[in-house]
């Protein structure tokens, strides 16, 4: 008994011991600004803002709603956080004793002769608990428990993860639907208009006033249309599955909203700090959690150079029945304190102390390269904003000079001052105009799309 109490005084002080290093966030140098910044930094930041803030479109945030509730990602996600969870409470359980209740009832009996000393029925019940404890001197299982717990909010930030990019595809998928509504709208009115022109050649040259060779050409136009129509329309139905898987259901049509242009709001592009990222994109949280967690594990993997101290026994309560006599109760407490030594095992421990640093180094150097890897891609996507945005105003000019021109080439046609290729040109070069003018528009939208998940915006999932 005095071995005993020795025993659990030591372990008693060691207790609280805990080897193996705690996490610190390692230093991490950020510029002062984002490169192809629209603004001074500030605090605030687009990423901040939830996503039906910033994109308005009613039946955008239908279809995002949707998306969140029957996307598949975001249910493997969910399911996902499910399972750390588990593992949490299962890492926490080895930090206290495991105690298991057991029960019998033994019963002999002899028929036939019996000699002086046998007897002729017995009955033994007994009823009791077992448990078993390893006294955690050296934090093992702390150290154990801490891994599962950041292990548990990585996997929480990488269904934030996934949130934002399903709401960046689905409103990125959407713009480029509603880009590609607008060429079909362009590219048939451009049909009409061509199809009116090719009559009135037509009649033009039935009368001698234009060249056969004038009728040709105006068809030349009606076909470059009308071949246009049936890949926009490709196009269209392609792009509305995607959004169907994105949404989690067969492919299928997908209802419109509002127009192109009002599918964003966005006055001004607030990027915030650099040093911000290290709080808002999902993927830079996961990282360092991954990191805390290998961190955690080095220490687990140490202890297994100490001394591991157990602690078992048992309580019980019983009777026994002698041929009708009852004796009892019987009751019966045990406890067996043990300790293990490591003193040989060929370098095992020490190579897994080795292997948890490396992997605690290689969690180090994942984190470092996804916060650069998130500085580039908000730089990026500044950079290409900024620079959709100058294209879209030069085109917006070039389309209004086309449609001029070929106003313009029409009168000259018809007052018979030019031939009709001019009106063949000037055609050709506003129907590309006027399409080019969209998509510029769309590839402009995309990028605001594309920095607002860089920001770590879209994480959100009510409103």
């Amino acid at each position: 008994m005095k071995t005993f109490t020795v025993v659990l005084a030591i372990a008693l002080v060691l207790v609280g011991c805990t080897v193996g290093p705690d996490y610190r966030r390692p230093p991490v140098p950020t510029p002062a600004d984002f490169r192809g910044a629209l603004a001074p930094a500030a605090e605030g930041s687009l990423g901040d803002l939830p996503w039906w803030q910033v994109f308005p479109d009613e039946t955008l945030q239908a279809l995002v709603r949707e998306a969140l509730a029957r996307n598949y990602d975001v249910r493997i996600a969910a399911a996902r956080i499910l399972e750390a969870r588990s593992q949490v409470t299962i890492a926490r359980s080895l930090q206290f004793p495991d105690v298991n209740a057991g029960a019998s009832a033994s019963y002999l009996r002899t028929e036939g002769t019996l000699s002086p000393f046998q007897v002729r029925e017995t009955l033994q019940p007994v009823g009791g608990l077992d448990f078993s404890f390893e006294v955690d001197l050296w934090g093992r299982f702390r150290r154990n428990s801490e891994a599962a717990r950041v292990e548990l909010l990585g996997t929480e930030y990488g269904a934030r993860f996934v949130v934002t990019t399903l709401v960046s595809d689905l409103a990125a998928a959407y713009i480029g639907l509603r880009s590609l509504d607008e060429e079909l709208q362009i590219s048939k009115r451009t049909l009409d208009t061509r199809l009116q022109s090719l009559d009135l050649v037509k009649l033009r040259e039935s009368g001698g006033v234009a060249a056969l060779i004038d009728v040709h050409q105006s068809e030349i136009l009606v076909a470059d249309a009308a071949q246009a129509v049936p890949d926009i329309e490709r196009q269209i139905e392609q792009t509305e599955n995607v959004i169907s898987i994105l949404l989690g259901r067969p492919p299928a049509p997908v209802p419109r909203g509002r127009p192109l242009g009002e599918q964003v709001v966005a006055t001004s592009l607030p990027a915030g700090l650099p040093a911000r990222l290290l709080e808002q994109r999902p993927d830079v949280r996961q990282a360092e959690t991954q990191l805390a967690s290998a961190t955690a594990r080095i220490g687990v993997a140490k202890a297994d150079y100490f001394p591991r101290v157990f602690l078992t026994g048992a309580i019980s309560a019983g009777g026994l029945m002698v041929n009708g006599q009852t004796f009892g109760p019987q009751g019966l407490f045990a406890i067996l304190p043990s300790m293990t030594f490591p003193i040989f095992n060929a370098g095992r421990v020490t190579a897994g102390v080795e292997g948890a640093r490396a992997r605690a180094e290689a969690a180090g150097l994942q984190y470092l390269q996804t916060i650069l890897a998130a500085l580039q891609d908000v730089s990026d996507s500044l950079v290409e904003y900024g620079k959709r945005r100058e294209a879209r105003v030069q085109q917006e000019v070039l389309t209004v000079a086309a449609r001029q021109t070929t106003r313009l080439a029409n009168v000259r046609y018809t007052g018979g001052v030019s031939p009709y290729l001019e009106v063949l040109d000037s055609e050709r070069q506003l129907f590309d105009a006027e399409l080019g003018l969209v998509r510029i528009h769309r590839d402009e939208l995309l990028a605001i799309v594309r920095l607002y998940k860089a920001l770590g915006g879209g994480w959100q999932t009510a409103s």
